[in-house]
């Protein structure tokens, strides 16, 4: 009986073992340093007198004043104004690149389709870092290439790190990275569509075209919301790419990003606490979008669902 028992037991703690050393993990590398920053969002430091001496510097509770001070920081509002701007360029031209890469793959006469699916892949393989300073060497008008064929050429040599155009170069870096990803998602989801589908559609007289758009693009209308779901947040994100092109440049400034904010305060100015709330604030928005489109997404799911 008791060996019974033990045995059930057993099977039942099975599974809690094997979640047991991801579940460390997730505390570890996650959860506690998320609470930690928590934590330090509502501390501030307190210096007494000059400074000097051994207690001259306490960190003491804050309260709320380092959310206010966040709210109210014009290079913080800035810096999202100048991410959704970003944004609203890379988003749509990364997945809609991706989205026309999967279905010109998963048409019926492509060649070479592993060949070329590795070649648009290929890029997301390559760090963010390396990617933006293999094209900040292109941006440059004394090293590109680029820039010595237009002049020989006679032609205006625009520069891609000032103003306006800086949006452009910066797009640009994170389109050539991110759409490989996007693009074996989508494709994915293409392979998985029955055969049949498309041969009901080719015997009612559908042409490729009416059977990308009405029935390949509905179909994998999940992976896009998936899709635009990680782009967004790695929109929001945003940190390698302008961080990288600092150098070469003056029109990106240290606080040109959120994140880059953060990293100025915290390690440029050494105020670790109001860059924890900055943080906490970053993070509660990247939440809330997400969730308020995932929300948005399904309700219409369900809508359509209801309709049929």
């Amino acid at each position: 009986m008791k060996t019974a028992r033990r045995q059930s037991y057993g099977v039942k703690s099975a599974p809690y073992a094997f979640l047991l050393p991801g579940i460390v993990l997730f505390a570890l590398f996650f959860a506690l340093p998320i609470g930690y920053a928590v934590y330090l969002s509502f501390r501030k430091a307190h210096v007494s007198g000059l400074g000097l001496g051994s207690g001259a510097r306490k960190e003491v509770w804050a309260g709320l004043e380092n959310y206010t001070n966040a709210v109210s920081d014009s290079e913080l509002l800035h810096g999202a104004l100048r991410v959704l701007g970003y944004g609203c360029i890379v988003v749509p031209v990364m997945l809609g690149l991706a989205l026309l890469f999967a279905l010109m793959l998963d048409a019926d006469k492509v060649r070479f389709t592993p060949f070329t699916r590795l070649a648009i892949f290929l890029p997301y393989a390559i760090p963010g870092v390396v990617a933006a300073l293999l094209w900040g060497f292109l941006y440059l008008p004394d090293v590109s290439p680029f820039y010595w064929i237009l002049d020989k050429l006679g032609m205006p040599q625009p520069d891609l790190l000032d103003g306006g155009p800086l949006y452009l170069a910066l797009s640009n870096i994170a389109v050539w990275g991110g759409t490989g990803f996007n693009m074996i998602v989508i494709y994915t989801a293409l392979q998985s569509i029955p055969a049949e589908v498309y041969e009901a559609a080719k015997l009612d007289g559908a042409t490729p075209l009416q059977i990308a758009l009405k029935i390949k693009i509905p179909m994998v209308a999940p992976s896009l919301v998936l899709t635009f779901f990680f782009s967004i947040i790695a929109t929001l994100q945003v940190f390698n790419e302008p961080t990288t092109l600092k150098p070469l440049t003056n029109s990106v400034s240290t606080t040109w990003s959120p994140l880059m904010k953060v990293y100025q305060d915290a390690f440029g100015n050494g105020d670790i606490y109001s860059a924890a709330a900055q943080a906490v604030i970053i993070a509660f928005a990247t939440l809330v979008l997400s969730f308020g489109f995932l929300r948005a997404a399904n309700r219409r799911s369900k809508q359509e669902e209801g309709a049929r």
